[in-house]
């Protein structure tokens, strides 16, 4: 195992040096004060012996098989079938609170909603060749956030096989509050912006909030309330996947924190969307000052 430590200020460095000096684990520390996430992740890989990468994140549980059940698509006959270059696991909340559980019901996807033939993992649940990773150039490491993506774009450019590994599940904590997560909502558009990626859902929660629902609200005003059932339909629209999600969630929970995860899933939407309106123009900004800068990802 290696991991790479980004600058950690408490002891955690002091943790793992001590683990690897005494063997508890079969571990390999980099300490990299200041790297980025893709940094970080290109160092570890690098630093890997073996042609078979599997990468999660730092405060990530993993489930007992994990290992065994990501790697195992690279284990089939090659004359059967052609051996992948990419197996996708699964990520699922482990939530704490009526916040966390609304949150995670709210901006993460179930099984029943994934295609596996369109899934992006995310690197807190991936293998992947390492030759791969060589031939894409790694994680883009001019962008703080968003950089999976672009690496699994990058790898399905370059006719890598994707397949999606269900049983590989790891477990990971939201968002523990409200403006956490709009920090972290903020950072993920602006590296949208950084790296152009979903002008057209971007554009199109533009045209939501500040064209179409003033629209709407001015009509109910002074023309007819009978506008109000396109504002409903909007609403439904918007909040029907989250309910779904949340509903079998809510069994786990009292009766109070039942209440207080329903009543946090408009918030949440809406917040989030914000955020992301106020960080895609900071990314595109950015962008537009690097321009001569980044490289085209695409090619």
């Amino acid at each position: 195992m290696i991991i790479v430590d980004g600058g950690s200020t408490d002891d955690t460095l002091a943790r793992l040096r001590a683990w690897e000096d005494g063997g508890r684990l079969p571990l390999r520390v980099l300490a990299e004060p200041g790297c980025n996430i893709s940094r970080g992740r290109n160092l570890a890989i690098a630093a890997a012996r073996g042609p078979l990468i599997a990468s999660t994140d730092a405060g990530v549980r993993l489930e007992p098989s994990w290992l065994a059940n990501l790697v195992q698509p690279f284990s089939s006959d090659p004359e059967s079938q052609p051996l992948p270059g990419v197996a996708c696991g699964f990520f699922v909340p482990e939530t704490h609170s009526a916040f966390e559980t609304a949150l995670g019901a709210t901006v993460l996807p179930v099984l029943a909603d994934v295609d596996p033939d369109k899934f992006l993992p995310s690197s807190r649940s991936v293998a992947f060749w390492k030759s791969a990773w060589e031939a894409v150039g790694g994680y883009p490491e001019w962008l703080d956030y968003c950089e999976d993506l672009i690496f699994d774009f990058r790898l399905k450019a370059s006719g890598d096989r994707f397949v999606f590994v269900p049983t590989a599940r790891v477990h990971f904590r939201p968002r523990s509050s409200l403006s956490a997560f709009v920090r972290q909502y903020y950072r993920y558009a602006r590296g949208d912006g950084k790296a152009d990626l979903w002008r057209q859902r971007h554009a199109t929660r533009y045209l939501t909030y500040l064209v179409a629902l003033p629209v709407l609200i001015c009509l109910v005003i002074n023309r007819s309330l009978w506008w109000g059932l396109l504002l409903l339909l909007g609403a439904a629209v918007m909040f029907w996947t989250p309910y779904r999600r949340l509903v079998p969630t809510l069994q786990s929970l009292s009766i109070l924190d039942r209440l207080k995860a329903i009543l946090w899933v408009p918030v949440i939407r809406v917040t989030g969307d914000m955020a992301k309106m106020l960080g895609y123009p900071v990314g595109i900004f950015w962008r537009w000052r690097h321009r001569s800068d980044i490289p085209d990802w695409r090619k």
